[in-house]
């Protein structure tokens, strides 16, 4: 049976979305969200609990390149554990060092003017990205 899985790359103005699975271990990319400093609207989210019906959540975590956190780190941490409490779910965090640049790389080629669309898109492929990481550790550890 497939659990279904929500991704999130986490940010201030605007937080990537995914839904991925564990039969297929794929992510896709959603719509991305709004947010107002980091918070979300959560009803915004409780749309997407309703639709996909998780089993949890995977968070990408800022780190900076030395490995060591930043108020972005601690923030994320704090979006996770705002999600495990509103919906008692799992909400797992991943290190999402590079995501975003490698979800640019993804989009480079894309014909789309760098505008406020295309930097929500690259959030959205990030979380994606950083969905599918988590699914490929979840394969490789069973």
């Amino acid at each position: 049976m497939a659990d279904t899985w929500l991704g999130f790359d986490w940010g201030t103005g605007w937080i990537g979305v995914a839904c991925g699975q564990t039969q297929t271990h794929t992510a896709s990319e959603l719509k991305p969200l709004r947010a107002k400093n980091g918070i979300p609207n959560w009803d915004d989210i409780d749309k997407l609990v309703q639709e996909w019906k998780p089993k949890g959540f995977v968070v990408g975590i800022p780190f900076n390149m030395d490995g060591s956190e930043s108020e972005m780190t601690v923030r994320a941490h704090k979006f996770r554990k705002r999600l495990h409490g509103r919906y008692g779910l799992p909400a797992n965090g991943i290190d999402e060092r590079l995501s975003t640049k490698e979800a640019m790389h993804h989009i480079s080629s894309q014909p789309m003017a760098l505008s406020k669309a295309r930097k929500a898109k690259v959030d959205s492929i990030a979380a994606q990205i950083i969905l599918q990481s988590w699914l490929n550790e979840q394969l490789y550890q069973h």
